[in-house]
């Protein structure tokens, strides 16, 4: 029988008030993912309120429960400050921590390499300068332990080399589809070889070469829209934190436009 008290390190994907000061959590762990009750956080006088938010990294004290675990005790180890400063990274958190609690299922007990990963995503989108580069290469990271690394140097249907051509980007094929094999894959969409070079680099790279990297606004656009309709089609379901971040910039893009309007047409 498993002790009913027991201790391990985790990371906060999700949260959900719970009754009047309780909140439900959705924990990352390196074995597997737990969901737990944390009992009366909400209250002012609550000790683990500061210890144990949203994509808080913690070391917690658990007591096994009927229905769920209970968090007993917490103490945090990495609060990711940069992220809760800026907006459209806690939107990149949000993403971040959707697709990681679609890829680890509860009763998968080695999931260390997502952990680590969701660490370092973590710590990326709250200290690099270009959330968004390190956004893609947290996806593929993340498709490469799923299983789902996309095929970008061989055609997905007849398996010939990959050519710096009008190629295509196939979802359901899971990667690149050159020009000759295009009829057989009319879902296909076309992609830049800008945006095939930033894939194989970023797929064969470490961090420390990613973060001399710069992309430009258009190959931002592409990669991201090429990577959310694979991800969408593996999980079967559309992401909303991904609807979340298209408003969120398509509303700052409306306000930079009525900023500079000239004065008498804002009147």
């Amino acid at each position: 029988m498993p002790p009913r008290i027991y201790r391990l390190e985790a990371i906060v994907l999700k949260e959900m008030d719970y009754g009047e000061a309780d909140r439900i959590l959705t924990l990352l762990t390196p074995t597997g993912k737990v969901t737990a009750l944390a009992k009366g956080i909400r209250r002012m006088t609550s000790r683990k309120a500061g210890q144990l938010g949203l994509f808080c990294r913690a070391e917690l004290v658990l007591a096994r429960g009927r229905n769920m675990d209970i968090v007993s005790q917490a103490q945090s180890l990495e609060t990711y400050e940069g992220i809760r400063q800026d907006l459209f990274r806690f939107a990149y958190a949000c993403y971040a921590a959707e697709l990681m609690d679609r890829f680890v299922q509860e009763e998968e007990e080695d999931s260390a390499a997502f952990y680590d990963l969701m660490a370092k995503g973590l710590e990326w989108l709250a200290n690099e300068a270009d959330p968004r580069l390190w956004m893609r290469y947290f996806e593929l990271r993340l498709l490469s332990l799923g299983g789902y690394q996309p095929q970008l140097y061989r055609c997905t249907v007849c398996e010939r080399e990959i050519l710096p051509e009008g190629n295509l980007f196939d979802a359901e094929r899971g990667g690149i589809v050159c020009p000759r094999c295009a009829p057989v894959a009319p879902q296909a969409r076309p992609v830049s070889l800008g945006a095939q070079k930033v894939l194989r680099y970023l797929l064969s790279r470490s961090p420390e070469e990613i973060r001399a990297l710069t992309l430009k606004p258009e190959t931002h656009n592409e990669l991201e829209a090429l990577l959310e309709r694979y991800l969408e089609y593996i999980l079967e379901r559309d992401l909303r934190s991904a609807a979340v971040l298209k408003r969120l910039r398509e509303e700052i893009r409306r306000a930079e436009r009525r900023a500079n309007r000239p004065a008498a047409e804002a009147v």
